[in-house]
């Protein structure tokens, strides 16, 4: 699913977390999403939060700096929010996602063009559906923490990738974005904002709890992995680096005591990692 790890989405989740959220029965990451996809449209919109427009979106577009005679491929499409600034710029995009509610969501969206805009309901890990060597470029914006088999979705991202094709990966930056394992202290004595990490190594795998108001059963996988995780996935999988990006948020803090702190750590600690990579 496309921007599922924005940050205010994060901390919506994280503060909603429950330990019988961690006992719940494990249903597949159709289930999951399709069960809050209304619900989770309603929360991302139809251009994406204040982040996407602000840092990810631009961000995203200069990486992989898209023509016109591309056509795209977006891993993790979401309600197609990526896609349609693609349609936007007379850009031909397939969106591939997990949730059939999301994908019926992003054909409903005001300016749908399909001509342009292309969705299609499917695994990231297995994507069968799609001829090999049939895209100039692929991103996956914010959508990798969602998904199980990161391997199988780096080489099913690369098979339908022409060869010297590009890929954009957007994610909440593993080294400082852990869910339930990184939290904001203060050091009083120094006037200093610090990021605390308690596991960073560990692959974890964290159900959330989503809706507790409305139906506290109703959980979806988080993921965390190590930032070689995704560096040896891309490698695995003939997908070479060729830039690294880590983005910090725009955010400022109102004036208060601990403002200077909060704004200098928030620049020192990225809350975005971007990797574009091409296919050798």
């Amino acid at each position: 699913m496309e921007f599922h790890g924005i940050s205010s989405i994060y901390n919506f989740f994280m503060k909603r977390f429950s330990k019988k959220s961690q006992n719940a029965e494990k249903r597949p990451a159709r289930a999951e999403w399709d069960s809050i996809s209304s619900w989770y449209d309603k929360l991302v919109g139809e251009d994406g939060s204040e982040f996407h427009r602000e840092i990810v979106i631009p961000g995203a577009i200069q990486l992989l700096n898209p023509l016109k005679s591309e056509h795209i491929l977006d891993v993790g499409c979401g309600q197609g929010v990526f896609c349609r600034i693609l349609s936007k710029k007379g850009i031909q995009s397939t969106g591939v996602d997990i949730s059939e509610n999301l994908i019926l969501e992003a054909k409903k969206k005001s300016g749908y063009r399909a001509d342009l805009e292309d969705y299609r309901t499917g695994n990231a890990a297995d994507m069968n559906f799609l001829k090999s060597a049939s895209f100039d470029a692929a991103v996956s914006i914010l959508a990798l923490q969602d998904m199980e088999d990161l391997n199988s979705t780096a080489g099913e991202i690369s098979r339908c990738l022409k060869s010297g094709g590009r890929l954009v990966w957007v994610i909440m930056h593993p080294c400082f974005r852990i869910p339930r394992q990184s939290h904001w202290g203060y050091d009083e004595a120094k006037k200093l904002q610090f990021r605390r990490i308690d596991r960073y190594l560990s692959p974890l795998s964290i159900p959330i709890q989503t809706r507790p108001g409305a139906n506290p059963d109703i959980t979806t996988s988080s993921r965390h992995r190590p930032l070689s995780g995704y560096v040896n996935a891309l490698a695995e999988n003939g997908l070479c680096i060729q830039k690294m990006e880590e983005w910090a948020s725009h955010k400022k803090s109102d004036p208060g005591p601990r403002a200077k702190a909060e704004n200098r750590a928030r620049s020192e600690f990225p809350l975005f990692l971007a990797i574009l990579a091409k296919k050798s």
